[in-house]
């Protein structure tokens, strides 16, 4: 998303851009799929109407543990859209803005040449070159460019469900945080008439139901009933979910190499709590393409990037590490009582600075 959001940004300034995309077709990927103001914003920006796409406005926001849940009123526009959906359209506009998209390609490995060219080596072993490279693998770390380890061990998993019709009217126009040891989980509606159920769990927690996602499905459910009640009668769309590991929250890349402008995931990871994944992704696309179209050097522009999201990001790791604690969860009837007031300060504080920007001689996005 991010090396697609930047590709767009900077072709339409007249430069050459290829993007190399590892997926031939957009595919669900694990993502809670929350569209916050910024987010919004910047996809306008881009061309991307998402209410044409069928997205669903999000007023309300839940926090839910055992049988009890609050409520707040989210103090910002918000939508829920699936990344196929939302991926579908981004690259059919960069295609309509002229972008070269390589579909199907992964690049292998990234390196600098003598002559000071980025080359790109793809998984066929063709070679790819130019003077500028955007990161943006997302979740997978390029060889050379890992980001540190995983300290939790967090294991996130995705499915869609058919609510039944009574919970499917419940939920609608909310987007329902849900808590119980070891992790926390979200539910929304998103377009089609269905709901996206996205959790994430500390590894040692999951083996303790033999690493079996039916079976901590099934633990949430127990120790959730709220969220045992939305899935009742409910049909999963999805054989199994979908699932991937080492997901290193509250990672922001620190230094970068001239030329080389890191994105999306790549640049900075905020806990899935905040619901501010896509809004970081679209953000650091903008402010990357801003600092190359103005001659920013990477690096000046790796250094500004960090100092303006750490606040964020620091905030955003102790709220979602409060809420999973067990201290945390001994008050959760105090915590549902003030959630309301917390919640709203917290969406304010966590949200990425909606300042706009300019966006990218040829440049690499991938």
């Amino acid at each position: 998303m991010a090396g697609c959001a930047a590709a767009i940004a900077i072709n339409r300034k007249g430069r050459g851009v290829t993007l190399i995309e590892r997926e031939p077709i957009p595919r669900h990927k694990v993502c809670g799929e929350f569209l916050s103001g910024e987010a919004l914003e910047d996809l306008r920006v881009l061309g991307i109407d998402v209410a044409t796409l069928g997205a669903v406005p999000i007023l309300y926001v839940r926090l839910a543990a055992a049988r009890r849940a609050a409520e707040a009123a989210l103090p910002f526009p918000a939508a829920s859209l699936t990344r196929k959906t939302l991926d579908t359209a981004l690259i059919a506009e960069a295609v309509a803005a002229g972008v070269r998209v390589e579909r199907g390609r992964s690049v292998q490995a990234l390196c600098r040449t003598a002559t000071g060219m980025w080359q790109a080596t793809l998984d066929d072993g063709a070679v790819c070159e130019a003077p500028t490279a955007f990161l943006a693998t997302g979740k997978h770390d390029l060889r050379g460019y890992v980001r540190p380890k995983d300290p939790q061990r967090w294991v996130a998993f995705k499915m869609y469900y058919r609510l039944s019709p009574a919970q499917m009217a419940e939920l609608y126009g909310a987007s329902e945080l849900m808590l119980y040891p070891g992790g926390y989980g979200g539910i929304q509606p998103v377009e089609g008439g269905i709901a996206n159920l996205c959790w994430v769990v500390q590894q040692r927690y999951l083996a303790r139901v033999e690493h079996r996602w039916d079976k901590f499905l099934a633990k949430m459910q127990q120790d959730c009933p709220h969220l045992a009640k939305r899935l009742a009668g409910a049909e999963p769309l999805l054989d199994k979910p979908i699932a991937i590991t080492h997901i290193p929250y509250g990672h922001i890349r620190r230094t970068t190499e001239d030329g080389l402008y890191c994105i999306g995931d790549q640049a900075a990871v905020i806990p899935s709590f905040t619901g501010d994944g896509i809004s970081i992704a679209l953000h650091t696309a903008r402010c990357a393409s801003a600092a190359f179209l103005a001659g920013e050097p990477a690096p000046l522009y790796q250094a500004r990037l960090r100092s303006a999201l750490l606040p964020q990001m620091r905030l955003a790791r102790l709220a979602a590490d409060g809420l999973n604690n067990s201290p945390a969860r001994a008050v959760l009837p105090f915590c549902l009582r003030v959630w309301p007031g917390v919640m709203r300060v917290t969406a304010k504080l966590t949200r990425v600075a909606a300042q706009r920007a300019a966006v990218i001689p040829h440049a690499v996005a991938g």
